[in-house]
Order: C-alpha cells, then sequence, then structure tokens
C-alpha cells in the first residue's frame, strides 16, 4: 500500500475533469444558501453525510474487489437526479483515461470496454486505487475529501471567499470525513445491498435546474 498514491490520486492536479464541477455550490451560491464560510461548512458537512457517504462506499468496494458492473447499477440506483448521473458518467470516463495511463490494469481496461460512456465515478476511482494498491479505507477518504473540498473550491472563486477561509473549513471537516471514510470501508464487507444509500433531494433537484441554466461557470 503507497501513501504517496493516495496523495496523487486526492490531488487536485490530477487530471480527472473535478475541477470544472462545484458539487451544488454554484446553485446553492445562486440560491443564496451559501453567502460565507459559515454557510460552507454546513453545505460541506450535509453533502459529507448524505451523497458522500453514498460515493464513498461505492468507492470502497470497488477497491476491496467487489463487481465493478454490479456496482454501477448500483450507483445508478443510488443517484435519481439524470443530470447527476449524467455529470458522474462523465467523470468517470475522464478519470478513466487518466488512471489507465497513471495505472493501467485489467480490471480498468475491462470496466472501460464495458463502459465506454463512462461508469460511475466513485466506481472508477475506487477501482483506480485498486490498480495503484491502495485499499477501501484509502478510495473512500478519496472520495469524502473530493465531496467537501469541490464546494470548497468553487466557492471561493463564486464569492471571492478568501481561501485561508475555505481552507480552514476543510480542516475542521477532517475528523468528520475519517469517520464518513471508516463508515463506508466498513459497508463492503456486507455486500452491495447493504452499502449506504443515503441522499439529498435539494442537491438533486437544484442540479436538474443547473443543467438546463444559460449561462455558468460550473459544469455541475
Amino acid at each position: 500500500m503507497s501513501r504517496a498514491a493516495l496523495l496523487v490520486l486526492a490531488d487536485g492536479r490530477f487530471p480527472a475533469g473535478g475541477h470544472a464541477h462545484s458539487g451544488g455550490a454554484e446553485p446553492a451560491v445562486e440560491a443564496g444558501r451559501i453567502r460565507n464560510a459559515e454557510d460552507l461548512a454546513a453545505f460541506c458537512r450535509g453533502r459529507l453525510h448524505t451523497t458522500g457517504l453514498t460515493s464513498a462506499a461505492l468507492a470502497a468496494a470497488a477497491a476491496h474487489g467487489l463487481d465493478p458492473l454490479a456496482l454501477d447499477e448500483a450507483a445508478d440506483a443510488r443517484t435519481p437526479s439524470p443530470a447527476l448521473r449524467a455529470v458522474a458518467s462523465k467523470l468517470g470516463r475522464q478519470l478513466m483515461r487518466a488512471a489507465r495511463a497513471t495505472w493501467p490494469s485489467p480490471e480498468l481496461a475491462a470496466l472501460a470496454a464495458a463502459r465506454p460512456r463512462g461508469a460511475h465515478q466513485p466506481v472508477v476511482l475506487g477501482l483506480t486505487a485498486r490498480a495503484a494498491g491502495l485499499g477501501p479505507e484509502d478510495a473512500a477518504h478519496c472520495v469524502a475529501y473530493e465531496t467537501v473540498s469541490g464546494p470548497a473550491t468553487a466557492a471561493v472563486r463564486l464569492l471571492s471567499l478568501n481561501p485561508f477561509e475555505a481552507t480552514a473549513v476543510l480542516a475542521r471537516l477532517a475528523p468528520e470525513l475519517d469517520r464518513v471514510a471508516e463508515q463506508a470501508a466498513a459497508a463492503v464487507h456486507h455486500g452491495i445491498d447493504a452499502l449506504p444509500a443515503a441522499s439529498a433531494p435539494l442537491l438533486d433537484v437544484t442540479a436538474e435546474a443547473h443543467a438546463v441554466w444559460p449561462v455558468r461557470l460550473f459544469a455541475s
């Protein structure tokens, strides 16, 4: 197991396309639900314990060696918003390209062949972690961090928020990131049907509205 590989995978500069997505922060800012660092912390905490937990568990399950095609179907079932399903597949396709160039593996190649339009990003990330020699909890940590770091980075751009404040939000959430990753990794031992299915309906609703905005800074 390589901690350095985890740093590479979690690095915001890893060319997987995540920088173009706000994780729901853009419509939340437009609606006035994120106005400052305190609001950002509440938004990130809510996202972490709902869709973040669900995605982290899917990634952990893929890293554990559960069937990635079955996990992709489970991800579909846990993503009611068509807009978010499309985003997850697009990000999965972009991550797959970077992952196969960085840590080529037969499992990644097989999933790419089976899902040419892209599997859900957390499933691809979990399989990437597996190819990099990382374990389920590592994959879960990576997803949990992405869940909150994406909106935090977006808020800096959308609100001209002080980046020190945004980073402080992430630092204060660190213990909760650890707990979510541990919970997600523990769930893989009970099979795919037992994986968390926590949801955030407001994120689904705003994602559908955001998808048809004529002008937007972020893809989602």
